[in-house]
């Protein structure tokens, strides 16, 4: 039987669609990954990584390792039996009552965990270019609520002087982003009108 082209991208394109949908029903998605309890150091675990198939990924701490397997599905919603069967049948790995040290991975949904606080500020609503009041607005609430924050960034203002130890302006005050164009010096405070 010949598939069409049109089947073979709504068949590519099922794949990521129902991982989407799993994830989003609590399922869990395991990975070609394994952590594996491993003692005798990293040449032993990369003997037994090379006898399963697997490739040692190093150390993860202690007698773990992370093992990849590039013959197992990158993201599946079952696990894969064959390869962990054989891990866990594994005599050089150490065993408990519940068999040998060895957990395909799972992948981990990550979300932020801090919250995003209105600004206390009394005078936020006035400012309608922050705010959103005018629809005008620069979208600023949507990047604080997405992590953006601007730290580390320096803006450089051209203008024709400032005062540079006003309380708002004090604190966040950098000389090395700062210069004066009109008296061609470094310091931008306010000099003797023109």
């Amino acid at each position: 039987m010949e598939l069409r082209p049109w089947l073979l991208w709504v068949i590519a394109a099922a794949g990521p669609l129902v991982l989407l949908v799993a994830d989003a029903q609590g399922q869990q998605v395991f990975t070609n990954t394994w952590a594996v309890h491993i003692s005798g150091g990293p040449a032993v675990a990369d003997r037994l990584a090379r006898k399963h198939g697997f490739l040692n990924q190093g150390q993860i701490f202690g007698d773990y390792y992370h093992f990849w397997h590039r013959a197992v599905t990158k993201r599946s919603l079952s696990p894969h039996r064959l390869r962990h069967s054989r891990l866990q049948r594994e005599p050089q790995l150490p065993h408990t009552l519940a068999g040998a040290v060895a957990e395909q991975q799972v992948a981990k949904r990550r979300t932020k965990r801090d919250l995003y606080l209105e600004p206390t500020d009394p005078k936020f609503p006035q400012q309608w270019y922050l705010s959103g009041v005018t629809q005008r607005d620069l979208n600023v609430k949507e990047a604080w609520a997405q992590g953006y924050t601007g730290r580390g960034i320096v803006v450089s203002i051209l203008d024709d002087g400032i005062e540079k130890n006003h309380p708002d302006l004090a604190g966040n005050y950098d000389p090395g982003a700062s210069f004066d164009v009109n008296d061609q010096d470094p310091d931008p405070s306010l000099g003797t009108p023109r």
